[in-house]
């Protein structure tokens, strides 16, 4: 399943794709109305359904629905038909998503943060099973701004014009986490973070 945030909306030809492809999913918490869906239900190779739930913040970030409110309504409605559950917390601030990683602690297998491009280094289990990371960091080239050329963003940074920002090339970096899950409990037993560089395609 693949999630998004703050950006989903960047690109119009996305739109007719949320609505239809139920594997890409944008944040639940956002108004009411909006295309697409906040969270999907899929079958593992094992048989087990996983839900991906999708929510995003509000520190910092905009005017959106309350994202633990948004968690709690979800998981009673998604409650019979996922064995496993997992939260992408899309947040600029460290706190909210620490807060997410508490409130849902015991009642999903894992929450794992995006949105800052830079990897946390605070994965942990949570009592009752819940595999939790700030933020699960970027793919993209290393040699960056958070994946942008060093010079547009310094330039913006250095004199506070506008400045068009575009991808970096060279060496890429490939972050993220694995969750070790029972799959009788649906609860994590482990979490690892992954961090690779390679040369770019």
């Amino acid at each position: 399943m693949i999630t998004s945030g703050n950006h989903v909306w960047q690109h119009s030809r996305l739109l007719p794709v949320l609505e239809h492809e139920t594997r890409i999913i944008r944040p639940a918490n956002f108004p009411s109305g909006n295309p697409g869906r906040g969270w999907t239900v899929q079958r593992a190779a094992n048989g087990k359904s996983v839900a991906v739930l999708n929510l995003i913040g509000r520190a910092f970030m905009g005017s959106y629905d309350c994202p633990f409110q948004a968690a709690d309504r979800i998981l009673a409605e998604i409650a019979k038909e996922a064995d496993v559950v997992l939260v992408d917390m899309h947040a600029e601030a460290t706190a909210e998503k620490v807060a997410m990683g508490w409130h849902l602690a015991g009642r999903v297998a894992g929450v794992v943060g995006s949105h800052t491009h830079v990897q946390t280094a605070d994965e942990r289990v949570l009592p009752g099973g819940t595999a939790y990371l700030t933020d699960a960091g970027m793919c993209g080239p290393t040699d960056s701004v958070i994946g942008m050329r060093r010079e547009e963003v310094l330039r913006r940074f250095i004199t506070q014009m506008p400045v068009r920002f575009e991808v970096a090339k060279g060496p890429l970096i490939l972050q993220g986490a694995f969750l070790d899950i029972d799959d009788t409990t649906g609860r994590a037993t482990g979490i690892r973070r992954l961090q690779e560089v390679h040369e770019q395609c």
